[in-house]
């Protein structure tokens, strides 16, 4: 069978050349000293290229399902662009899929998800005059424990009613 469209995967040179120009860019920000760094550099990395793979080389849940998806849909060309749609495919709708259900569904529900989200530099949560912490006074460090005590944090029982 010869494809109507040309291949959409299996475009291996794209999926190199993006990854290094991505991994390049994040490098020039972020550089790696410890071990633990170049841990999450590598695992950052290794997404990059997985991403790229299912975009450009080819989709896993087209290559895991390829055997019976080709016997149950024997005139599809799954290496078509249209085809990585498969829910569109696997229920016979003919139409362009990027107008199809499964696409504005997912249009509304991104839509709605950020129309929820806060505007930036917006707290996630609207907070009161007077809510959260507040500054008692001046602070100084404790002489038993390393951490900073206020001066109106002290009472008449750990002072000897002394000003601390």
């Amino acid at each position: 069978m010869q494809p109507q469209n040309p291949s959409a995967y299996g475009l291996w040179s794209l999926v190199a050349i993006n990854s290094a120009v991505f991994i390049m860019f994040a490098f020039s920000f972020f550089k790696p000293r410890t071990g633990r760094d170049w841990r999450s550099f590598g695992a950052f990395s290794a997404f990059l290229v997985a991403l790229f793979a299912e975009m450009y080389g080819y989709p896993l849940t087209i290559y895991l399902l390829s055997g019976w998806l080709q016997s149950r849909f024997p005139n599809v060309d799954w290496f078509s662009h249209d085809a990585g749609h498969l829910l569109e495919m696997i229920f016979g709708w003919r139409a362009n899929p990027h107008f199809g259900v499964f696409h504005i569904l997912s249009y509304l529900f991104i839509g709605g998800a950020s129309s929820s989200s806060p505007a930036p530099g917006e707290p996630s949560t609207k907070r009161s005059e007077g809510d959260g912490w507040q500054r008692a006074g001046p602070t100084r460090m404790s002489a038993t424990r390393n951490m900073p005590v206020s001066s109106s944090s002290c009472s008449a029982f750990s002072c000897s009613g002394r000003r601390c």
